[in-house]
């Protein structure tokens, strides 16, 4: 039988987001550092889909609370996903971005840090070398006329309203850096995670962060527009579960952008920026300090011009512009992208342009049997 970490390494790789080898073996000496042997055969029973508790044992002959107690202690170790889900607690195999590493947080050391950053220029390409994209910018709204229709997915504070339930955690990235001797100067605690479900922190096993109230999630986002951070999500419509709030200098969302060939790593909003000249003062501060990729330049008689084509449409930018001659606008309707419609679609979708058409059917129809079979069993 082949050695563990190998055959978890080819099971993270089936995911949609992808997890490849390389030659140096780095991936395999990530999974030696968070993994246990013992754990990691347990992680390869374990699906991608939540499961309860009860329904795990059952499927593995095994004592309910034995693999609760198991289960607990991985998902403490940010090994494996725990969520509660229509008032139940589940636990899940999650791919290694977004998901394991983030799960570190509270167990990176420098050795674990630089054995990451070794590894994301191979985990970039897959990561956003295919569609649809991995993550996606939401924009700043402070501008942003009222009489323009903002659909949920570019709107944090919407997402933020409809969540019942909140957590604040630092930044993985900074701390990944800050272990490296390369200390982030943004403020460390504005990464957010929210869910629908009330309660959802309570009962289960956080490795990392708090539980924060709804005025107080809005407060972080006050925050990071400030300091000019960039509003990422995952790239699909609805059920969002996280905001992270990027810096340029750190955060591998905007590295895939900025410093690597791979076009659906971060797709940009569907919104510009756009500088109103009359109002401009030449200040120089949207190109100097706020935008995170370069596209604001200084013109040879001294004005400042927006690159569209290099405008991810964050509006960091526009927040600080001290005589508002920032604003969003949107983009023509033919540079609109819209997104897969929730997490399920996305994963199809990869799944299609990553192992093609046919295993993208055959992962659809096993969807669409287990939620007949479970809307039967909910109605029994």
């Amino acid at each position: 039988m082949k050695d563990v970490y190998v055959r978890l390494a080819k099971k993270l790789d089936k995911l949609p987001q992808g997890f490849p080898a390389t030659e140096s073996g780095v991936e395999l000496d990530i999974l030696r550092k968070v993994f246990s042997p013992e754990d990691a055969e347990t992680a390869l029973l374990l699906k991608p889909m939540p499961e309860t508790v009860d329904r795990i044992a059952k499927r593995l002959g095994r004592p309910v609370d034995e693999m609760r107690s198991t289960l607990d202690g991985m998902a403490s170790r940010g090994q494996i996903g725990s969520f509660k889900m229509n008032g139940k607690r589940k636990y899940a195999l999650m791919p290694f971005v977004v998901g394991i590493f983030e799960f570190q947080l509270a167990r990176m050391d420098r050795e674990l840090a630089e054995l990451c950053d070794a590894y994301f220029p191979h985990l970039a390409e897959t990561l956003g070398g295919m569609k649809p994209g991995l993550a996606r910018v939401v924009p700043v709204h402070k501008q942003i006329d009222s009489r323009t229709t903002v659909l949920a997915f570019e709107d944090t504070r919407k997402m933020i309203q409809d969540a019942q339930s909140f957590r604040v955690m630092d930044c993985i990235c900074r701390t990944e850096k800050a272990l490296q001797d390369k200390p982030c100067s943004h403020t460390l605690e504005v990464c957010l995670a929210f869910s629908k479900e009330e309660n959802a922190y309570e009962g289960g096993t956080p490795v990392y962060g708090r539980t924060i109230t709804k005025d107080e999630a809005l407060e972080v986002l006050e925050t990071a527009e400030k300091e000019g951070l960039v509003h990422c999500t995952y790239n699909f419509e609805h059920d969002q579960m996280f905001v992270c709030n990027c810096c340029s200098c750190c955060c591998g969302l905007m590295k895939l952008l900025t410093e690597y060939d791979t076009p659906y790593g971060l797709v940009r909003s569907n919104w510009e920026a756009v500088i109103d000249e009359e109002l401009c003062e030449t200040c120089g501060v949207c190109a100097n300090e706020r935008c995170p990729v370069e596209a604001i330049e200084e013109t040879d008689v001294g004005d400042y011009l927006v690159i569209g084509d290099r405008c991810i449409g964050c509006g960091v930018c526009v927040v600080s512009c001290p005589t508002d001659a920032m604003n969003l606008v949107p983009r023509p309707e033919s540079d609109h992208t819209t997104p897969p419609r929730d997490i399920i679609d996305w994963s199809v979708q990869r799944t299609a342009n990553r192992s093609g058409p046919i295993k993208a059917m055959a992962l659809r129809g096993w969807l669409a049997w287990r939620e007949m079979k479970h809307g039967k069993m909910m109605e029994s």
